[in-house]
């Protein structure tokens, strides 16, 4: 599955390729900035838009997660521990969020 990338995210890169740049080569240091593998990584990205509410993100980052090969049982896991935090509506929420990305290649 190729990439998708937001039209409104590929309008800015055309009108803003500086700032694309650099936005860009931030989110590659800050990859490499630590200890985590790119799977940890890729996890903690979808946790982090998760728990934001971040639903464009969200999808985003569990795209690049199936990208990678993480299972879907990886991901929802990573839902199944918002529940005690962020409460069952929520993680509900997420599941369905991932079914989205998981469920496209059927659709």
């Amino acid at each position: 599955m190729k990439e998708q990338l937001p039209k409104h995210y590929l309008a800015f890169m055309s009108k803003y390729p500086d700032l694309a740049k650099a936005y860009r080569d931030l989110g590659e240091a800050v990859h490499q900035a630590g200890p985590l593998d790119e799977k940890m990584r890729a996890l903690v990205k979808c946790a982090l838009s998760g728990a934001a509410k971040l639903e464009g993100g969200f999808h985003a980052q569990v795209r690049k997660a199936k990208q990678q090969g993480i299972s879907i049982e990886e991901v929802q896991h990573v839902a199944l521990l918002a529940l005690p935090t962020l409460g069952f509506p929520h993680t509900i929420m997420l599941l369905s969020w991932i079914d989205d990305v998981y469920g496209e290649d059927e659709a």
